[in-house]
């Protein structure tokens, strides 16, 4: 069940430098990859050919793309991460540093912490965050990915605005 309590901006201040969620586990199917493979056109046999990737690679079978895996933190982050009070929105703002550090196995079940490693307030009210996530590998020493992760949480009266 999703976790929908809000915390405040000085609750999550308080949390800077500290881990703040962490996701649940989700397996990453063939059948993921291969969808992910068709939205992306990259149907490279790493991906996409199961028995070719078995015998032609040192992995044993079919990898996720590395953009999949990273796609994944946005569902991630709602289920692992309150949101702040007073916002009515939070978007992608960007990744200050992306490090694609394993490969995720076809059928592999990963996860994502995050840490809080800065929040600012705008003048206009914007809550920027910045996180350090790390993508887990279950059964792996390894991490999937790591990355700097910006997000922004809008007030309602800025969520509401057309964008120009």
């Amino acid at each position: 069940m999703l976790d929908t309590r809000r915390i405040s901006i000085e609750e999550a201040q308080a949390l800077i430098g500290q881990e703040v969620g962490v996701s649940r586990w989700r397996t990453v199917s063939q059948e993921m990859i291969d969808q992910f493979a068709v939205a992306t056109d990259d149907h490279q046999f790493i991906h996409t050919d199961p028995e070719r990737a078995a015998s032609e690679t040192p992995y044993g079978g079919t990898i996720a793309h590395g953009f999949l895996t990273l796609s994944l933190l946005s569902t991630m982050i709602f289920e692992a991460v309150p949101p702040l009070e007073g916002t009515a929105m939070g978007v992608n703002y960007g990744f200050d540093r992306i490090r694609f550090m394993n490969a995720v196995r076809s059928g592999a079940r990963i996860r994502a912490r995050f840490v809080l490693a800065n929040l600012k307030v705008r003048i206009s009210g914007v809550a920027e965050m910045h996180y350090d996530v790390t993508v887990e590998i279950e059964n792996s020493a390894k991490p999937a990915l790591t990355a700097r992760w910006l997000t922004l949480a809008l007030p309602p009266e800025l969520a509401s605005q057309p964008a120009s």
